[in-house]
């Protein structure tokens, strides 16, 4: 199983959320614990090895860490109007 740390920009931005949708990003973060490559996943180009899943209009930005078996947690926010990342 995985350790998941979160990178200190993406713990402020999921302390800024609402309590609920907090959770349901916190929920979907654990769930990488078991499966960091889940149905899903986007493997992003151009950018050494980040992933990206979504949940709702929500994107969890992360790097998998094969020998220490950690996924990072980088990112989650709203994509910005006009964004195509």
């Amino acid at each position: 199983m995985f350790t998941i740390f979160l990178a200190p920009p993406a713990e402020q931005q999921l302390r800024a959320l609402v309590k609920p949708l907090r959770k349901l990003l916190v929920k979907r973060l654990l769930a990488l614990r078991a499966s960091p490559r889940p149905p899903g996943v986007t493997k992003l180009d151009g950018v050494g090895q980040l992933y990206r899943i979504r949940e709702g209009h929500y994107r969890i930005v992360y790097a998998i860490r094969e020998r220490g078996l950690i996924v990072l947690a980088v990112k989650s926010g709203v994509r910005s109007e006009g964004s195509r990342s």
